[in-house]
């Protein structure tokens, strides 16, 4: 009996001991996207819950009628649009300038591509070196770019999925942090297999950020 009380005791203290370090060891992040958010949701969601030592500082969209903004402030994060210059695929100089300024006033650290539509290129990368990530609905290298759900039923593969990866400057090019598969069923539409690509994504972008806050992913090799 004795033996039994000391070893439920060693696994309380242990567990209390792993919560302690989860409340320490907060991640500041700043978001991007450009379209309705749900990723940011499901970060939002698991950051509120306590489950990820995650505070989302600011919220930026590159549209003022993105459907993150409205998310954003459903949850009293910060938000804002700021506009992106006149290039469709990426951010202009100054206005490069403008998004940085805005994430470092906010106090953020790491910044999570939500459906944010534009190319970011070496002055944005180097402000915050190596903690830059996104999500992308493939098993990368497979089908980067726009639509890979479709690329993938049109490619006829019976495996697809998520990755998170590390940003650089080309196109779903970066290091992977985190994969997880999702299989093609027989008879899947586009529609119906993006349903259930973001329904992995929800889960595996908060608990990667989760992993990267505590320190338990290797580090960016940009860093």
């Amino acid at each position: 009996m004795l033996f039994c009380a000391t070893f439920l005791l060693d696994c309380w203290w242990r567990q209390q001991i792993k919560m302690s370090n989860v409340t320490e060891k907060r991640l500041k992040l700043g978001v991007l996207g450009s379209g309705k958010g749900s990723n940011l949701v499901a970060i939002a969601e698991a950051a509120q819950a306590g489950t990820i030592p995650v505070d989302i500082v600011l919220v930026i969209a590159d549209s003022p009628t993105a459907g993150i903004l409205e998310r954003a402030r459903s949850f009293g994060i910060p938000s804002r649009y700021i506009f992106p210059g006149n290039s469709k695929t990426r951010l202009e100089a100054q206005e490069e300038q403008n998004y940085i300024a805005a994430l470092k006033e906010a106090g953020a650290e790491w910044i999570a591509l939500a459906g944010f539509m534009r190319i970011l290129k070496k002055g944005f990368l180097t402000a915050f070196l190596g903690k830059v990530v996104n999500i992308h609905p493939s098993l990368l290298p497979m089908f980067p770019g726009l639509h890979a759900w479709k690329q993938a039923i049109d490619s006829g593969v019976k495996i697809t999925g998520v990755t998170v990866h590390y940003v650089d400057s080309g196109i779903d090019s970066g290091p992977v942090i985190a994969q997880r598969a999702v299989p093609v069923l027989d008879g899947d539409t586009p529609e119906t297999l993006h349903q259930r690509i973001q329904l992995e994504e929800h889960k595996l972008y908060p608990a990667t950020l989760k992993e990267l806050a505590l320190g338990e992913k290797a580090g960016s090799p940009y860093s």
